[in-house]
């Protein structure tokens, strides 16, 4: 029996999931009432509800850290369900142009970083936007004017492309001659040269060369971005692409080297990449992977609840963006006069292939994290998911807990919205997309139409037909704060947008503060496979908590972006303090 609580919260609203999973209520305690007060001991939630309860009052002695949350709510920690820390902590201490409102302000961080690091042979870093140029394509001169001469390479900010100086494109051999790969394009000039901007695959004829960076480097960005995410309140994620992408390296071994110097703090759902340019030859490789991983991370030592890391689920990418015209789509995209005239987007992965790919991956016990904006993608996931579930019962199976889950889901066609529940199949949403912004307003409606328009990001359909919901933030995409993505999921528009941003996009497929703070909490924990452990404050869970520096549900839904995080604890280990 526990004799004391190492930490006590006390003295603010404690919110839970409900019974169903799908909204976030305010805890109750022994006697009924609303909890203000949480027993934190051995790691573990002890016991919820108020310091006037006999149990928690006798959990508390000289040793014990109470917290006086003072009005601040207490929430089961976040859980970023699509993020890339290991790639985004690489940016941090690269050429950083996250954050970067115009051209022009990049294009000066460009130039003060080369004059700053004279030895490095690349310029290389990530984070500018397509808004910026004319068409969504930046050319190679305005690169060549700031990078004194050294080949550069700078990865968009959604991770779909690059931008190439003339000095890179010459070592890699690129010219007019040069064909598009298969699952990209070369943006040209009139004569074919290559204009700068390379679509996808085809950023991998340069990124190949980008000289690699040491684990040490890369572990050091990886720390980097481990503390952005605990000061957002994030507790958990799911790394959506471990292995090699558009020339960065893969972050398996930095996080097994984060494992093995106990300074990996999070828990930590690896999602191995699919190598579209292979069939099921790599399925050993995965499988070897997987087990690698478990074993060197087991053998790191043995700690209270589930291992800080595990590499058992595949990111499979089966589609681009719509606003390069990749995405996939059932029909083609529009273009400036509305004419069907782009094509219909790409699939990385031949639909039938991918089919039975997602079978064999599912019959090795894998969780398969699927990239779709495209409604045809969608579909193709969706299908390939449903082959998997049949095939498991034709040969007797029961349905395998693997949690597949679909990310971004920007076009869904109204048919294939119930098939999430129906497959037990969770969404995991963007929040932070779904709002009228340059790229959404001048990129994008314009070449899907009126009609594909009205069906981006339908949070609120999906949940209304019994789809579980989890939540990511693509980061460095997108901002990594939980607290601003529900801030569009609720309100569907920016925060502080004005004029024509202000207005609410497509504002039927809102969902309340109460769902959107359940996909961040237990939907995600339930895609990690952590829901058992984590995602609820409840008695026997792992103490992992963020406390805000308010209640978002005392205020209006126009403030929940103001909302900071005051404390984020893992294990009932204080990771992240503000001014409290």
């Amino acid at each position: 029996m526990t004799k004391h609580a190492e930490l006590v919260f006390a003295g603010g609203p404690v919110y839970s999931a409900d019974p169903e999973r799908r909204r976030v209520v305010q805890a109750v305690g022994a006697r009924g009432q609303p909890a203000t007060a949480v027993a934190v001991a051995g790691g573990r939630i002890a016991a919820v509800g108020d310091l006037a309860e006999t149990e928690i009052g006798d959990l508390i002695d000289s040793r014990t850290e109470v917290v006086d949350l003072s009005g601040r709510a207490l929430l089961p920690g976040f859980q970023d369900a699509h993020v890339h820390p290991a790639f985004a902590g690489v940016t941090m201490i690269e050429c950083n142009l996250i954050g970067t409102a115009t051209l022009d302000e990049a294009l000066g961080r460009i130039a003060a970083y080369a004059r700053q690091h004279p030895d490095r042979a690349w310029i290389t870093g990530s984070g500018w936007r397509m808004e910026w140029f004319a068409g969504g394509t930046p050319d190679r001169h305005a690169l060549d004017a700031v990078t004194e001469g050294r080949p550069a390479y700078l990865t968009n900010r959604d991770g779909h492309g690059a931008w190439a100086n003339t000095r890179a494109a010459q070592m890699a051999g690129l010219d007019a001659r040069t064909p598009d790969p298969s699952d990209g394009r070369i943006e040209r000039e009139p004569d074919g040269t290559p204009q700068g901007t390379l679509h996808e695959g085809a950023a991998n004829l340069v990124g190949r060369l980008v000289p690699a960076l040491t684990v040490e480097e890369r572990l050091a960005g990886l720390l980097l971005a481990q503390r952005h995410l605990h000061a957002r309140g994030i507790t958990a994620w799911q790394d959506a692409i471990v292995g090699e992408y558009l020339g960065h390296q893969d972050p398996l071994p930095v996080y097994l080297a984060a494992v093995a110097s106990g300074t990996l703090t999070a828990r930590v759902k690896g999602a191995l990449w699919w190598d579209r340019a292979r069939g099921d030859e790599q399925l050993s490789d995965l499988l070897t992977r997987r087990e690698s991983a478990a074993d060197k991370v087991a053998s790191a030592g043995t700690e209270v609840g589930p291992a800080r890391f595990l590499a058992d689920t595949v990111k499979i990418m089966q589609d681009g963006v719509a606003e390069n015209f990749t995405a996939g789509m059932l029909e083609p995209y529009l273009d400036h006069v509305g004419c069907h005239s782009r094509g219909s987007g790409l699939s990385y992965v031949d639909p039938e292939a991918l089919a039975g790919y997602v079978t064999q991956l599912d019959a090795c016990g894998f969780q398969v994290h699927f990239h779709a904006i495209g409604d045809r993608a969608v579909r193709e996931a969706l299908d390939a998911i449903a082959m998997a579930r049949a095939s498991a019962v034709r040969r007797g199976g029961s349905r395998r807990d693997n949690r597949p889950h679909i990310a971004h889901l920007q076009v869904v066609h109204p048919d294939d919205v119930p098939r999430f529940a129906a497959l037990n199949v969770t969404a995991t949403m963007q929040g932070l997309w779904a709002a009228h912004e340059p790229q959404m307003d001048e990129l994008t409606i314009p070449f899907l139409g009126a009609e594909r328009s009205e069906r981006q990001y339908v949070f609120g359909e999906l949940l209304r037909s019994g789809a579980r919901l989890a939540a990511g933030s693509d980061w460095a995409v997108s901002s990594a704060n939980p607290l601003r993505a529900i801030h569009v999921a609720v309100n569907r528009s920016l925060p502080g947008a004005s004029g024509p941003e202000a207005a609410p996009f497509l504002p039927a497929q809102r969902l309340d503060l109460a769902e959107a703070l359940a996909a961040y909490t237990i939907g995600s924990a339930y895609v990690n496979h952590l829901d058992d452990e984590t995602g609820a404050i409840d008695r026997g869970k792992l103490a992992d908590l963020v406390v805000l520096d308010r209640d978002p549900f005392a205020h209006p839904a126009a403030d929940i972006a103001s909302t900071g995080v005051a404390a984020t604890y893992v294990q009932g280990r204080q990771v992240y303090l503000s001014t409290f």
